[in-house]
């Protein structure tokens, strides 16, 4: 957690959770790491379907339709929070920790992570075969975690990538002014 609080504060991004099976232990984790307060926006725990209906404005058809542990309304969830906070990560989570809740179609451990980078998401569909609830929790906390530092991390790498396309670019044009004020120089690419 401390190299994602690290990375967040080195980027100037901010992250903000909507939680609903992890029960606030998603926000816990950063929360818990010093300057954290530099990166985190907000923290919902919307564990019924009534909170994710008042306060994060996820539709009640979706709902209806899909159940408040589909992709659909992880989705839902997470675009909510992002125009709620404002925050450049958003993180959403929805899912059965069991012991008891889960059907053949969506047992005990299915749990959906959103998470919204700027205007892409990425929604994984995961089922954790941990016993305990406490462990789905913590796997579905790590999880999530990992996917957040995975696309922290390719926000650098497309950085360093359109830096090196624009230099490239560019290079030859550089060279030629330094060849102008350094005529005996020979430099080539």
């Amino acid at each position: 957690m401390k190299n994602i609080v690290k990375k967040l504060i080195k980027k100037k991004l901010k992250i903000s959770f909507a939680e609903s099976c992890t029960g606030g232990m998603l926000a816990a984790s950063i929360t818990s790491i010093n300057g954290a307060s530099k990166i985190f926006n907000i923290g919902f725990i919307t564990y019924s379907n009534q909170a994710k209906i008042n306060i994060l404005k996820v539709n009640k058809n979706i709902i209806k339709k899909y159940g408040a542990v589909s992709a659909e309304c992880c989705e839902a969830m997470v675009k909510n929070l992002a125009k709620i906070s404002k925050a450049q990560i958003n993180v959403s989570v929805t899912g059965i920790a069991g012991p008891n809740g889960g059907t053949k179609n969506k047992p005990v451990g299915l749990v959906y992570i959103a998470v919204k980078k700027f205007n892409k998401i990425v929604i994984t569909k995961n089922i954790f075969k941990q016993k305990t609830r406490n462990s789905i929790q913590k796997a579905s906390v790590k999880r999530a975690l990992e996917i957040v530092s995975s696309l922290i991390w390719a926000i650098f790498y497309n950085f360093f990538i359109l830096f090196r396309l624009f230099f490239e670019k560019h290079l030859q044009f550089y060279l030629n002014q330094i060849q102008m004020i350094f005529p005996l120089t020979n430099l080539k690419t």
